[in-house]
């Protein structure tokens, strides 16, 4: 079984506090800690916070999910070790792979020195009017078992969006029989890239190699957003990628085979003014056009209906009123 408390050669209390000081540093207005599977244990989370706010004079915020069941008691924990905020749910949608419900936590502060000053009776009231709203959405909800916590998490460390993309993969491949095998294949694949957060998109793209890996062999097939992972198009990863590895992985890769050490975006073709003038007078403000380059093949169509234009693509659109676009 996995150690759940924070540790091991990698993510050490130090690496934490050495990261929290470097992004203040570099500008940033707010530190957050991002436990994307629930997996900060309470005790961990009050060392944590309170070796970066000796450290650092940045509001510090805590983002975790109640996936493990552990949420609840780190945010209390975190809080008396003096964090600045932490992110809640109303309790109709909390608690499962939500956040921690916000009606218990303000009523465990008041009365202490961390009292949140909320009311809690309009939080109430609007419970109440989820509630009405939630039975649309009940078939959303897991039903397979009765336990609203993921117990396997402690042990594995997936988190749960990554668990269903691997096991809609292997149902596809008619090998959900492995998965086991490919839990424990995981584990070695994000060594192996250099120990990244299994945080999306990186988890989905480790994932989706450790299924691979497993069903044709390690790295005998490798996906192209893996190659860019390798290739470094998605930051700075925590450990080195060996070297012999990454040199098999880019073999004969389009977009280079020696790895990037600079910021990714350096990298990139400027897309905003090419898609400014492939879209035309079709979009009307930045949005629509960040659109466009996120979903080129669709957004066209789209924006037609969206603004009522039945016309064939192309026609009657020079005729819109172009908009100014921020700078």
């Amino acid at each position: 079984m996995t150690d759940v408390r924070m540790g091991g050669e990698v993510y050490t209390l130090e690496y934490f506090v050495a990261k929290a000081k470097e992004l203040e540093q570099m500008g940033a207005d707010a530190v957050c800690i991002k436990d994307m599977a629930g997996l900060l244990s309470p005790y961990d989370a009050y060392d944590l916070v309170s070796a970066i706010k000796k450290e650092i004079k940045l509001p510090l915020h805590l983002h975790s999910h109640y996936t493990s069941g552990m949420a609840s008691m780190t945010y209390l924990k975190a809080i008396e070790a003096g964090v600045d905020v932490v992110d809640t749910c109303l309790a109709p949608f909390a608690l499962r792979t939500s956040m921690p419900a916000i009606e218990p936590l303000v009523a465990a502060l008041q009365g202490t020195e961390r009292a949140t000053g909320m009311d809690l009776h309009k939080l109430l009231v609007l419970g109440e009017h989820l509630e009405n709203i939630a039975p649309k959405y009940s078939s959303h909800l897991a039903t397979n078992k009765l336990s609203i916590i993921d117990n396997g998490v402690l042990a594995h460390q997936i988190p749960g969006g990554m668990i269903s993309n691997l096991t809609g993969q292997l149902k596809e491949m008619n090998a959900l029989d492995r998965l086991d095998e490919i839990y424990i294949e995981v584990v070695q694949t994000r060594k192996d890239m250099g120990c990244p957060p299994l945080v999306t998109p990186v988890s989905q793209i480790i994932g989706a190699q450790a299924v691979l890996n497993v069903l044709f062999g390690r790295y005998v097939r490798v996906s192209n957003q893996l190659k860019d992972l390798v290739l470094g198009l998605y930051g700075k990863t925590p450990m080195p990628i060996d070297s012999e590895l990454a040199k098999k992985i880019l073999k004969n890769y389009k977009r280079g085979q020696v790895p990037v050490s600079g910021r990714p975006a350096d990298y990139l073709e400027p897309e905003i003014e090419t898609a400014k003038k492939n879209i035309g007078n079709l979009a009307r403000n930045d949005e629509d056009v960040l659109a466009y380059i996120l979903y080129p093949a669709t957004m066209e169509k789209f924006l037609r209906t969206k603004y009522g234009l039945d016309s064939p693509a192309g026609a009657g659109t020079e005729n819109f009123p172009k908009k100014e676009f921020a700078a």
